[in-house]
């Protein structure tokens, strides 16, 4: 007959599952067992003015339904003048609207997730009904599960789902594409950590490193789009050191956002310094412009008119020479 365990032996073996547990990384309950195919306005190739099909760059258009952001908070905060200005912006030549209902100017707070979502979703259902591809502009996982089911296409999360560790399920489960950003902490604190010994090396390490966490928990790399996060935990020549080096992004293999519109960093060029935001148009388009030139997936801008000029004029220009 063999021995039963002591109680000190059994207390010891606890201890040791306890331990043995401990040890291991905590799973996260990912649903992939149908993964759904990722939207075309992600992978798919877009058609050139005047020219064949190719990777022509994106213009995501910049629909704010908030009260204080940078630039245009509040004009778009009501219902109806936020899906009238989704209209003007794709009939200016947005292919893609981002909504976003939470500010993340430098020192913003955060809103509350049912006043994120109050002001959003009925944006959102709105615009996919009208057949206009949406992105979401959000942090928040809850904010963007309902967003996507209601039809948009994209997650755009500044955090790269790093606010919300919920994200990750979310994007991988549903197969919208998602656009990850660098991200050193929320708008009310992020310039604290604006240090870097070499800028360039730093973003691109920390966006790799990130896009690698975010494959591990069952997002598809062919989801992601990178945003080297603009205006974001960095300063105004750090921001020019982020455009010089945009090749090194393009490396990493994956799609590349470019979000310069009316940041700070661009008051005085082309515009007297101090103007309003607005007036920082033209210089948007000629990053827009030089952007494309090194074939950025996209460009996230809040008028779409000057941008698409020059691309089209660029498209024009190639077309000729093929």
């Amino acid at each position: 007959m063999t021995d039963l365990p002591t109680r000190r032996e059994r207390r010891l073996a606890e201890v040791s599952r306890a331990r043995a547990a401990a040890a291991e990384p905590p799973t996260v309950a990912i649903d992939l067992r149908a993964p759904q195919p990722v939207p075309e306005v992600v992978t798919g190739r877009r058609r050139g003015r005047g020219g064949p099909a190719g990777d022509r760059t994106r213009v995501l258009g910049i629909l704010n339904v908030t009260p204080d952001s940078f630039s245009d908070g509040g004009l778009h905060q009501a219902y109806d003048a936020a899906v009238q200005h989704a209209r003007d912006l794709v009939a200016a030549g947005a292919d893609v609207i981002d909504v976003g209902g939470e500010s993340t100017r430098p020192g913003s707070e955060r809103v509350p997730v049912p006043v994120e979502q109050e002001r959003v979703l009925p944006v959102v259902q709105q615009l996919v009904a009208d057949g206009i591809p949406v992105s979401v502009d959000t942090m928040n996982a809850a904010t963007a599960e309902r967003a996507v089911e209601l039809g948009a296409v994209i997650v755009n999360d500044v955090s790269g789902g790093l606010a919300d560790p919920d994200m990750a399920r979310v994007v991988a489960s549903t197969g919208v594409g998602f656009v990850v950003m660098h991200w050193r902490g929320h708008s009310d604190r992020m310039y604290r950590n604006a240090e870097y010994v070499h800028a360039v090396e730093e973003v691109r390490r920390e966006v790799e490193l990130r896009v690698a966490e975010l494959i591990v928990l069952g997002v598809r790399q062919e989801q992601v789009v990178i945003d080297p996060g603009l205006g974001f935990a960095k300063h105004g020549v750090q921001n020019w050191q982020i455009l010089a080096g945009y090749e090194r992004f393009a490396s990493i293999g994956l799609p590349v956002l470019v979000a310069a519109s009316r940041k700070r960093f661009l008051d005085g060029i082309g515009s007297p310094e101090g103007a309003p935001p607005k007036e920082r148009d033209l210089a948007t388009a000629a990053i827009s412009l030089l952007a494309a030139e090194r074939g950025a997936w996209g460009v996230r801008v809040h008028d779409p008119a000057p941008t698409r000029a020059v691309l089209d004029v660029w498209d024009a220009w190639r077309a000729a020479r093929s």
